[in-house]
């Protein structure tokens, strides 16, 4: 196959998995609007999603090891990953612009700066700050606290820094063909990835129940968590690839020439990490 370019059959996964991502936006829609009824659509996209995926890795695991994919092919799947690393740079840009209106135009406006500022005429009390602890219209209550950076957001930098290091080691020895090495390194990865899980979700407990971090919270609680729950599901998705990419390790998949699909997602690993990094100083520190 050296010589030609392999073109895969035609595949239902990709029309499913965009059903499942409908269901999925839906489920999280109907949640916040209707409470316990759109959870069940919520669990039924998560099903639906995580069910596709397993079949699509499932086809292209078996295409790859029948000797299908040519050194063009290599390349397209490369060029493919790469697009859509720039497309989820663009996804997170955008959260991050809507963070960087709202702080530099948005709420100086309201506190009478600049051409918008006859609003200072609707609310003549509101002082402009940042974080927002007191939005200008009275029926919105803002946090009672913010989320301290040094504690467990550090805690969690940490993580996936480190993360990003084992990752990288388990890469090179899978280079060099010691599997055992890049086994024990990509599992630790993969440990450090659910140990940022477990301290978010404890992060979002304390914020939502003791400081009064909801998005029912003003501006800033809608952007606390929409940038860090975006990325939260980024860490999650990620999670689950390196974990397959350690069941095929475990299997004898790879070799020190070709192993793309775990370099794909040691890729996709490094561009979480990089978002975190741009969320703790933008979100938790500035």
């Amino acid at each position: 196959m050296s010589g030609s370019y392999y073109v895969p059959a035609s595949s239902k996964w990709p029309v499913l998995a965009g059903v499942a991502l409908g269901i999925l936006m839906f489920g999280i829609a109907s949640w916040l609007v209707f409470g316990t009824f759109g959870s069940v659509f919520f669990a039924l996209g998560v099903l639906c999603l995580l069910t596709v995926m397993g079949f699509w890795f499932r086809d292209v695991i078996r295409e790859s090891k029948r000797g299908l994919y040519s050194a063009q092919m290599d390349r397209s799947f490369r060029w493919g990953m790469a697009w859509f690393i720039i497309s989820e740079i663009m996804f997170f840009a955008a959260f991050f612009g809507a963070l960087f209106y709202v702080r530099v135009f948005a709420v100086p406006w309201l506190d009478g700066e600049g051409e918008k500022g006859v609003a200072a005429l609707l609310w003549p009390d509101f002082t402009a700050s940042w974080p927002l602890m007191n939005p200008p219209d009275s029926a919105v209550q803002g946090p009672r606290e913010v989320v301290s950076p040094w504690q467990l957001p550090l805690v969690n930098t940490l993580f996936l820094v480190t993360s990003s290091i084992t990752l990288t080691i388990a890469h090179e020895a899978l280079k060099e063909g010691y599997r055992k090495t890049a086994r024990h390194w990509l599992l630790g990865t993969v440990l450090l990835g659910g140990c940022f899980l477990l301290v978010q979700g404890f992060e979002y407990y304390e914020a939502y129940h003791h400081y009064g971090i909801t998005l029912q919270a003003g501006i800033y609680g809608s952007t606390f968590f929409l940038l860090t729950g975006f990325h939260g599901a980024h860490v999650t998705i990620g999670a689950i690839i390196l974990t397959i990419m350690l069941i095929r390790l475990t299997r004898g998949d790879f070799s020190p020439e070709q192993h793309f699909g775990f370099e794909a997602a040691a890729w996709y690993w490094h561009f979480v990490d990089v978002v975190w990094l741009g969320l703790f100083i933008f979100v938790y520190v500035v």
